[in-house]
C-alpha cells in the first residue's frame, strides 16, 4: 500500500528517511491512552503536596506575626518571599529538568524541601531574618512547577495538552491543604511543629513519585546553556510571561495572602481566615484543568479574554474594601475562578508555540507567574501599613490585569495568523 493510501486509512508517518514508523492515529477523545497516566498522576500528586508546603508561611502568618512582633509590611514580605524564591529557582530547575530529565529534578528539589523543614523544626525559626531564610528554601517546592508540567506535557499529543497540563496543574490545589490545616494544627502543636510535620506527607509522596513518574522517551538531549535562553528572543516569551504573570502571579499571591487579609480586615481568629482562604484558593485551583479543556475547545486566547475581564471586575470590587465578609469572600472567589481558569490557557498554549522548549518556557514563564505573585503579596502588605487598608494593593494588580488582557488583543492576530495556523491548532 503506497504512504498516502496508508496516511488516508488512518496512520501517521513517524519519522523519516528509512526509518519510517506507521502507527495508528489516536482519536481526538482518547486520552487517557494518548499518554502515561501514572506519571501524569504522580506530576499531580508531587505539585499538590510541593504547593502545599511553598505557601505555608502565609497560613501561619497570624501566628508567627504575633510571635515575632512583625509589622504588616514585614509579614508581607514573609509570605511573598517564597513565591519570589520559586519564581528565580524556576529557571534553573527548567534548565536542569531539559539537562538530566524532569524525574531526577523533582526528586533533588523535594529532598532539599524536606531538609529545610526538617532543619526549621529541629532548630527553630527566631525572627523576620528566620522566616526569610525558610521562605527562600520553600521556593525550592514552588520551583516544582517547572518539574511536574514538563513531566506530563512531554507525554501527551497537542490536541490534549489542555487537558493534560490542567491535571498536573491541578496540584495548585496543595495550597487549600496549607489554609485548611496550618492553622489548625499550629494552635494545637505550636507553628513550628508545622514545619516538621510537613515533612511526613512529603516523604511519602516522594516515594510515590519515584515509584510512579517516567520521563517521557522523547525527552530533548543535552543542549548548551546558551540553547535554552534562545527563545527568549522572542516576543512571544515575553508576553506569554506577562500573561502568566498575572494570573498566577494573582492566584499565588492571593493564596499567600488572604488569611493576613481575613484575619487583619474582618478581625477573624486564624482558622476561620484559613478556612474562607480555603474556599478562594479551592475554586481557583478546581477550575485549572477546566481551564485547559475549554482552551482546548474554543481555543486559549478566547478563554483568556474572558479571563482578564472577570478578574478585573473581582480585584476592582475587592479594591473598595467591601465591610461585609460575605461581599468580600464572593468577590474573591469570582476572582479566584477567573484566574484559576487563566492558568490552565495560558500552557494551553504555551506548548503549541514552543513545543520543543517546553522546559525551559515553563520554567521562565512559571518564573514571571511568581514575580507577579510576589509583586501582590508583598505590595498588599505594604498598602497595609502606609494607607491603613488593602484596597490600594487590589486596585494596581487590576489595573495590571486590563493591561495584559489589552496585550492579548494587540498580539492575538499575529499569533493566529504566524504559528497557530501553521501548527494547525485553535487559539
Amino acid at each position: 500500500m503506497k504512504v498516502a493510501e496508508l496516511l488516508h486509512e488512518g496512520f501517521n508517518w513517524i519519522g523519516g528517511g528509512a526509518d519510517i514508523d506507521f502507527r495508528p492515529k489516536r482519536k481526538k477523545s482518547d486520552f487517557w491512552s494518548s499518554g502515561h497516566t501514572p506519571t501524569l498522576i504522580a506530576a499531580f500528586l508531587y505539585f499538590d503536596l510541593a504547593f502545599m508546603v511553598w505557601v505555608l508561611l502565609g497560613p501561619l502568618a497570624p501566628q508567627i506575626a504575633a510571635d515575632l512582633g512583625l509589622s504588616p509590611a514585614q509579614k508581607g514580605l514573609m509570605v511573598a518571599t517564597p513565591t519570589l524564591a520559586g519564581a528565580m529557582l524556576r529557571l534553573v530547575i527548567g534548565l536542569l529538568a531539559d539537562r538530566i530529565g524532569p524525574k531526577r529534578t523533582g526528586v533533588i528539589g523535594q529532598l532539599i524541601v524536606i531538609a529545610g523543614l526538617f532543619a526549621g523544626w529541629s532548630f527553630g525559626v527566631h525572627s523576620f531574618a528566620g522566616t526569610l531564610a525558610l521562605g527562600t528554601i520553600l521556593g525550592f517546592a514552588g520551583a516544582s512547577f517547572a518539574v511536574a508540567l514538563p513531566l506530563a506535557s512531554r507525554w501527551y499529543p497537542p490536541v490534549h495538552q489542555g487537558k493534560a497540563m490542567g491535571i498536573a496543574g491541578m496540584g495548585n490545589s496543595g495550597t487549600v491543604l496549607a489554609a485548611l490545616f496550618a492553622p489548625a494544627l499550629a494552635i494545637t502543636f505550636g507553628w513550628n511543629a508545622v514545619l516538621g510535620l510537613a515533612c511526613i506527607p512529603l516523604t511519602l509522596v516522594l516515594v510515590v513519585f519515584i515509584v510512579l513518574a517516567k520521563d517521557a522517551p522523547d525527552q530533548p538531549a543535552p543542549r548548551p546553556l546558551s540553547a535554552y535562553l534562545e527563545p527568549l528572543r522572542t516576543a512571544d516569551a515575553w508576553w506569554f510571561m506577562l500573561f502568566y504573570g498575572v494570573t498566577f502571579g494573582g492566584f499565588s499571591g492571593l493564596a499567600s495572602s488572604l488569611t493576613i487579609y481575613f484575619s487583619d480586615a474582618f478581625a477573624l481568629s486564624p482558622v476561620t481566615a484559613g478556612r474562607c482562604t480555603a474556599a478562594c484558593v479551592f475554586a481557583g485551583s478546581l477550575v485549572r484543568p477546566l481551564g485547559g479543556a475549554l482552551a482546548d475547545r474554543i481555543g486559549g486566547v478566547a478563554t483568556l479574554t474572558g479571563v482578564y475581564a472577570v478578574a478585573a471586575l473581582g480585584l476592582l470590587g475587592v479594591s473598595t474594601s467591601p465591610a461585609d465578609l460575605g461581599a468580600a469572600l464572593g468577590l474573591f472567589v469570582v476572582a479566584m475562578l477567573a484566574l484559576g481558569t487563566g492558568n490552565g490557557a495560558v500552557f494551553q498554549l504555551v506548548p503549541q508555540r514552543f513545543g520543543k522548549e517546553i522546559g525551559i518556557l515553563t520554567g521562565v514563564v512559571g518564573m514571571a507567574g511568581g514575580v507577579g505573585g510576589f509583586y501582590l503579596a508583598s505590595s498588599l502588605g505594604f498598602a497595609r501599613q502606609v494607607t491603613g487598608g488593602f484596597g490600594p494593593g487590589f486596585l494596581i494588580f487590576a489595573l495590571l490585569t486590563l493591561v495584559a488582557l489589552a496585550g492579548l488583543t494587540f498580539v492575538k492576530g499575529r499569533w493566529r495568523i504566524r504559528w497557530a495556523a501553521a501548527a494547525g491548532v485553535r487559539i
